[in-house]
């Protein structure tokens, strides 16, 4: 005979798989209920019409405007019309596109401005957006930076490369103190974003080793204020001392602000004057904003 033991464990057994079958048709039937809500709120915003849907799309961001184009034929229609992508194009952006540009379709006209910066400021800047949110990325090139001693001959010259987006580069040829600084006003950048500001530049393969090795302090301020971001480095391209950018150019962070005004410049520089064996070898190319991920 089973003992009460026994008949304790097989009641006990027989209860959890009871209890295991119905949590499993609760969880089934949570399912279907939730798959009808999707269902019927698909239905619903199917039936809106897609410019509606469109205007819906403009209120978010790319990302989540090439992501809704998966959801369904109607979504990516409304997704990739140009009333969705004129509102992640910059102001003022008819005036500094060519021409031969005017053909392309607003998405399409969007993603060649992330991958091919414009070049703006007489050859000497450029502008590009930022694939993810479509805020401005702003290259201030050599030629627009204050370099002290840059019009002299002996101590820099300019040449151009060609892996470099601007005509001309300067090219350090013999000084011992080092002064350069990019000015870059922030109504022309993105409003209400935290940015960092990047030196861009070679060492070429005739450059002292002293160019490399002696620190250097960069700084980024708004102008006129007491408040900076100041940090000293050393040009040493290997890393972590600096990133290499897949475009035949090194990167060092300079420091980071936020555009919190709309009419004021920022001051981003990079100074040695406490060192006073020559320097050579340094190519600048730009000072680079871009927004902080």
């Amino acid at each position: 005979m089973e003992g009460p033991t026994h008949l304790k464990a097989t009641n006990d057994l027989r209860y959890e798989e009871k209890t295991r079958k119905r949590e499993e048709r609760e969880t089934i039937d949570i399912r279907k209920e939730g798959s009808r809500g999707e269902k019927n709120n698909m239905d619903i915003i199917s039936m809106l019409p897609a410019e509606c849907i469109s205007h819906i799309v403009s209120c978010t961001t790319p990302q989540d405007a090439c992501r809704s184009s998966l959801v369904s034929h109607l979504f990516r229609i409304a997704a990739d019309s140009d009333i969705v992508w004129e509102r992640f194009l910059p102001q003022g952006y008819k005036e500094i596109i060519s021409s031969s540009l005017n053909s392309l379709s607003k998405k399409d006209l969007y993603f060649h401005l992330c991958n091919h910066p414009i070049i703006i400021g007489n050859g000497n800047m450029s502008m590009a957006l930022e694939k993810q949110s479509g805020k401005k990325c702003y290259m201030v090139g050599a030629r627009r930076l204050s370099i002290i001693g840059g019009d002299t001959p002996r101590y820099w010259q300019w040449i151009s490369l060609p892996e470099s987006r601007f005509s001309q580069v300067a090219e350090l040829k013999a000084v011992c103190w080092l002064d350069i600084q990019g000015y870059i006003e922030t109504k022309n950048l993105s409003p209400r974003t935290t940015y960092a500001a990047y030196f861009v530049y070679q060492l070429s393969s005739q450059h002292n080793p002293r160019t490399a090795a002696t620190p250097v302090t960069l700084r980024v301020a708004y102008e006129h204020s007491a408040v900076a971001v100041e940090r000293s480095v050393i040009l040493d391209p290997a890393p972590p001392h600096a990133r290499y950018r897949g475009d035949g150019w090194f990167e060092i962070e300079m420091g980071e602000f936020v555009t919190e005004e709309d009419n004021a410049t920022v001051v981003c520089s990079l100074v040695e004057t406490s060192d006073y064996n020559c320097k050579s070898g340094l190519i600048v190319e730009s000072i680079e904003l871009r927004p902080k991920e």
